[in-house]
């Protein structure tokens, strides 16, 4: 503490980072692990197995940020944020500890994690004590740090992202800025003036006529910045008790605006949650400041809270849900030459992917690996990827985790799969129905929480698992996503053994050829599931909706890219779900349209990666056909009106180039049944990404609402070539809350973007 009461502290800004400082340090007082990071020590650093040097690591003072030694160029940069950690993970993890280390140095290694696409820090400590203690103390440092982050949202308007700003425009560190360092700031925060702008509001702002801006000023010129107008308007509106919103307008605003179904006790709940200042809190008033924090928190957010916990029905059968589903989970970029890795399961599985694919060839030593046949592709043990999905599949959600499997693999190898998933997996390993007598239909996800369910080939009837249907049953998988899991050849007295220990893994998801409607309505149990490639799935989605969908009412389906993608693009998922196919599998490692529409599609109920379809897709007799539209309980007429008022703080692109300004414009895109598919735009906003404003007026009417996806895409104009994308943030239409509300925006990877966002104002309505 000592360290950081410096007579320095002149901005309101550093009085916050320290109060934020102190709170830390407050809670985690005496903590051995923290005054450990403080300390620092000296880790092995482990790139290859010829590459691992020793490096000082300490957490700096500000405890937001790790130091560390480096013989890089001078320049580099030799700190990271702890707001860029992701995770911390304790022994050999990673790939490159398990390559580059000694089994028997396990409890002296551990992982950071970073978000993004950087890559993982690899460390080894002296000793397993050292281990704990980094580990220990990196873990409570992010958890506090996020808590603090909140604390700043709530308790000050001046944000850590502002005060870095600020610094980094604070060239010679005398706590003032001139005209120059005002001009660079105003550039970092994204925002453009000209000069004669520029030096009415300095000169606004120097109340002092020093020339520079300090302590009271910087205030007033950050005030000028963030003042929202609009803010002020709908304030002034509903604020009548002497000049500011007592509990009673407060109840009228959520009421009217929000068209929320609460009660006055709740809006005064609202006001001692948000609200800063203790004089209007005792009178249950809530200032402009406290309606902004409330605004920008949960309870303002586009998104319904409720959904953010699983609240549906989780107790119908599996293939009643839409389950969040990868293809080629193992690679992180294109089918040809990318890597194949262990993380890209545990990134998938951390997103709630609960449908993951293994494609197993033979490897050397005996044992199989997984990665795309026939190209350049790197491999990876089959028993890695196993360890990394028992460590991870239910760490985001507690429900069943499919494991499909592409088998190319020779008898014994197949042989050594299924000891391995045995052996790994456990009691968790799903090996035999959960009823006693042969079932009907799937379980629920309820029943199979925490399990792991095999698809694949099975050589007979599940029937044989209570002695009812003897005999071996060899089919034919003409998919090429499956082509190989069947191998006629090999099959023999001694061959069927051997891979029939795979085989009687597969429990609920056998793989069969689809021969039409038809034929699996008289020939298909219920268990027995076909795959389809994209460009199939859309013929039957496009000429044979309702047939599919009565497929889908008793089976499962999955659906997979084409083979032609060998870059890992990827298909429009709606029409799929649109027909209640449930396992739509899309390759997680691409940032594109269709991976935000399945986040978004699998963002409620808890990221659980299941969803209720709605009711016309699962009960019989249901006329729905998405294509041609009749009566019937699908059609809930609904007309959604859309103002696009602002945004905030928007990235800039090209963080090289300081007079690089986005030009911002906003798309409002439906997605759902072909009729209800539409797509309007704001125009857009010269040199100004810090605060825009549109208030642009959009009216969508809608059909089918149910299974209607909405997403807020915001771009960077540009008239000479395509714009570029800035963020975007997708979800159903039916986790979307009315009245004015903040849009999150997220990054083409589906990290959430620190301070940006949207600002609306949403209106469901009857026609």
């Amino acid at each position: 503490l000592q360290h950081h009461t410096s007579p320095c502290i002149n901005t309101k800004t550093q009085y916050l980072q320290l109060v934020l400082v102190v709170v830390l340090l407050l809670s985690l007082e005496g903590d051995a692990d923290l005054q450990f990071l403080l300390k620092g020590g000296e880790l092995m650093k482990v790139k290859s197995s010829t590459w691992k040097k020793n490096r000082f690591f300490k957490l700096q003072e500000d405890c937001t940020t790790m130091w560390h030694e480096s013989n890089k160029p001078f320049g580099k940069k030799q700190t990271f944020s702890i707001d860029d950690i992701d995770s911390v993970r304790k022994g050999r993890e990673s790939e490159g500890l398990q390559k580059y280390t000694d089994a028997q140095e396990e409890d002296r290694c551990f992982s950071i994690i970073f978000k993004g696409r950087r890559k993982n820090l690899d460390l080894m400590a002296t000793s397993a004590e050292d281990v704990q203690q980094w580990v220990s103390g990196l873990d409570k440092i992010i958890t506090n740090t996020k808590k603090l982050n909140l604390f700043s949202s709530l308790h000050g308007k001046y944000s850590s992202w502002i005060f870095d700003e600020m610094r980094k425009a604070d060239k010679n560190k005398d706590n003032m800025m001139d005209l120059k360092e005002l001009k660079h700031f105003l550039r970092q925060i994204n925002i453009q003036v000209d000069d004669s702008y520029a030096a009415v509001l300095f000169k606004e702002c120097d109340t002092s006529n020093s020339g520079t801006l300090e302590g009271p000023e910087i205030k007033e010129f950050y005030d000028l910045l963030t003042h929202r107008q609009e803010i002020d308007v709908i304030y002034g509106k509903y604020s009548s008790t002497d000049g500011q919103m007592g509990a009673e307008d407060l109840l009228d605003f959520l009421h009217n605006e929000q068209c929320e179904q609460v009660t006055l006790e709740d809006a005064v709940k609202l006001i001692e949650k948000y609200e800063p200042d203790d004089s209007a809190k005792q009178q249950s008033h809530m200032t402009k400041d406290g309606f902004l924090m409330y605004l920008q928190q949960e309870e303002g957010s586009i998104f319904n809270p409720a959904h953010k916990e699983v609240f549906q029905d989780m107790s119908q059968p599996l293939n009643h849900y839409f389950v969040s589903s990868s293809h080629n989970t193992y690679l992180t970029g294109d089918q040809l030459k990318s890597l194949s890795s262990t993380e890209a399961y545990i990134k998938a599985l951390m997103k709630s992917c609960r449908c993951v694919e293994l494609d197993c060839w033979d490897g050397p030593n005996g044992e199989p690996v997984i990665y795309h046949g026939y190209t350049l592709t790197s491999k990876v043990l089959f028993k890695d990827v196993i360890k990394a999905i028992r460590e991870y599949a239910f760490k985001t959600s507690e429900y069943p985790v499919i494991l499909s499997l592409e088998n190319h693999c020779t008898l014994d190898q197949q042989k050594l799969m299924a000891q391995h998933m045995r052996t790994i997996l456990g009691s968790a390993l799903l090996t035999a129905p959960l009823e006693d007598q042969m079932p009907t239909t799937f379980p629920s996800p309820k029943e199979l929480k925490g399990r792991f369910i095999i698809k694949g080939q099975r050589l007979n009837k599940l029937d044989t698992v209570f002695g009812s249907s003897p005999g071996v049953e060899v089919e034919s998988i003409s998919e090429e996503d499956e082509a190989a899991e069947v191998n006629d050849a090999k099959i023999d007295s001694n061959g069927q053994k051997a891979k029939s220990e795979l085989s009687d893994l597969v429990i609920y998801c056998k793989s069969v050829h689809f021969s039409g409607f038809e034929n699996a309505k008289a020939k298909q149990a219920f268990y027995e599931m076909s795959s389809f490639k994209e460009t199939k799935a859309a013929n039957l989605a496009e000429t044979a909706a309702n047939a599919f969908i009565h497929h889908n009412m008793s089976k499962l389906s999955r659906i997979y890219p084409a083979g032609s993608r060998t870059d890992s693009s990827n298909y429009n998922p709606v029409p799929m779900w649109n027909t209640g196919c449930q396992i739509v599998a899309l390759n997680f490692q691409t940032p594109s349209k269709e991976m935000d529409l399945n986040q978004g599609r699998f963002r409620p109920n808890g990221m659980s990666g299941y969803i209720l379809k709605p009711d016309f897709l699962r009960q019989a007799g249901s006329a729905f056909d998405p294509v041609t539209l009749t009566d019937g309980p699908w059609l809930k007429r609904k007309v959604l009106h859309v103002m696009v008022i602002s945004a905030q703080q928007l990235p800039k692109l090209n963080k090289e180039k300081t007079k690089s300004i986005v030009d911002p414009l906003v798309r409002v895109e439906i997605y759902g049944v072909p009729v209800d598919n539409a797509s309007k735009e704001t125009h857009h906003i010269d040199n100004n990404g810090f605060n825009p404003m549109w208030n642009k007026k959009f009216q969508f009417n809608l059909k089918v609402p149910d299974l209607a996806m909405v997403r807020f895409l915001v771009e960077d104009y540009d008239h000479t070539s395509h714009n570029d994308f800035i963020g975007q943030f997708s979800m159903p239409l039916t986790s979307l809350q009315n009245g004015y509300r903040h849009v999150p925006l997220l990054t083409k990877r589906g990290d959430v973007i620190p301070c940006a966002g949207l600002f609306v104002h949403i209106i469901l309505l009857d026609p």
